[in-house]
């Protein structure tokens, strides 16, 4: 791992890695104008969907939690070139839903599940869909989900994962610090998924501006996390999200 202004760096405060499972789809919907969603009454049709079959899954015993997510805009990443030389398409998905099982194991129940399937059949309609099975690697605290915050998934791509993982690790305590982020998941998919992105970050904050005056104009975010991204061959996607409740 390359090691950027060091100096900036702030010592990370985690909790422990839990033993659940996490299954994620991300849908490309809509299009984007710069770091917002368009209008989609596609979208607006299927989130509520999605969003009905998240609280249908939600309710098996095997299942802590299932959500449905829309995207409200994204945030300053690093990494398009990378992307370009590994022929990486953007993340741009507009949709998303987290289904958190009890065990790693409990995937394949909840996949072979036929509300799971008609989901999976909702998204196929999108321009791309993005599925993938992790574990839970490291974290902050538990993301407790709730309507009035936002959410974050951020979609990593690097050239090696291992360094993708300590450089996490190593900036980690920046955003509790400079962004008090309060809490983190950080999810690997488990052998045999696809690996797109090495990590998933799925995190909130209590409000918008609890983090994006930082990341837009405090420095040290590009002096030292955005170049540490850089120096080591990481790709950061990150997408802003609310959560879609059931109607």
């Amino acid at each position: 791992m390359r090691i950027i202004n060091d100096h900036l760096a702030v010592p990370a405060r985690l909790g422990e890695s839990d033993d659940n499972g996490y299954l994620l789809l991300a849908a490309e919907v809509g299009g984007w104008l710069g770091l917002f969603p368009l209008p989609s009454k596609t979208r607006a049709r299927l989130v509520d969907r999605v969003a009905e079959l998240a609280e249908k899954l939600d309710a098996r015993a095997d299942v802590v939690q299932a959500v449905a997510f829309r995207a409200i805009f994204r945030t300053p990443g690093e990494g398009s070139e990378l992307l370009r030389r590994h022929g990486v398409r953007p993340a741009r998905y507009d949709v998303a839903v987290l289904i958190r099982t009890k065990t790693v194991e409990a995937i394949d129940d909840v996949r072979a599940d036929n509300d799971f399937r008609a989901l999976r059949a909702a998204l196929a309609e999108s321009e791309r869909v993005h599925e993938v099975a992790s574990r839970n690697i490291a974290r902050i605290a538990e993301v407790a989900v709730d309507d009035r915050k936002p959410f974050l998934f951020n979609y990593f791509h690097a050239t090696d994962t291992e360094t993708l993982i300590d450089v996490w690790r190593y900036t980690a305590g920046w955003f509790q610090e400079k962004t008090h982020l309060p809490d983190s998941t950080l999810l690997r998919p488990i052998p045999g998924e696809p690996g797109d992105y090495g990590i998933v970050n799925f995190a909130s904050w209590p409000n918008v501006r609890t983090f994006l005056p930082k990341l837009v104009f405090h420095p040290q975010f590009r002096r030292f996390v955005l170049a540490n991204f850089a120096a080591n061959g990481i790709a950061a996607q990150p997408i802003i999200y609310r959560h879609v409740p059931a109607r």
